[in-house]
């Protein structure tokens, strides 16, 4: 499947990991989206995302909650 079937949300969560230099943690992604990443609810609410991203294979989890893409 194409990204383009994602909601632009997805996609630009997507696109930021792609654009990191390596694996990014969900704190960094917020920062580069423009979430209030001093609350936890709005942190929880993104690393949701990107667990979701993760779990149907957009994304890859490591084992330190660090995240990136299947490049």
């Amino acid at each position: 499947m194409d990204e383009a079937c994602l909601p632009p949300g997805y996609q630009r969560i997507i696109a930021v990991v792609r654009r990191a230099s390596g694996p990014v943690m969900t704190r960094e992604v917020g920062e580069a989206l423009g979430v209030e990443v001093r609350v936890k609810a709005k942190r929880e609410l993104l690393r949701g995302k990107l667990v979701r991203l993760a779990d149907r294979g957009w994304l890859r989890k490591l084992p330190d909650a660090r995240f990136t893409t299947h490049l």
